[in-house]
């Protein structure tokens, strides 16, 4: 259980990264994206970087019992 959270919490965290720096017109990758520059998802991608580092936290701790 330890293992799948991890995976899920690095995915999460490392998506709201890319969804953040496409939000903010930083990653214009793919150049095709409809998330470049617009600020709705700098948002959510935020939002989501931190529930991945979240589960990353829970994770961690539950594997110290």
């Amino acid at each position: 259980m330890r293992v799948v959270l991890m995976i899920i919490g690095v995915v999460a965290l490392l998506a709201g990264i890319l969804f953040t720096l496409q939000g903010s017109g930083v990653v214009n990758w793919p150049s095709s994206s409809f998330m470049i520059g617009e600020n709705v998802w700098r948002t959510r991608g935020i939002i989501i970087a931190i529930a991945g580092a979240a589960i990353i936290l829970i994770a961690r701790r539950t594997g110290r019992r």
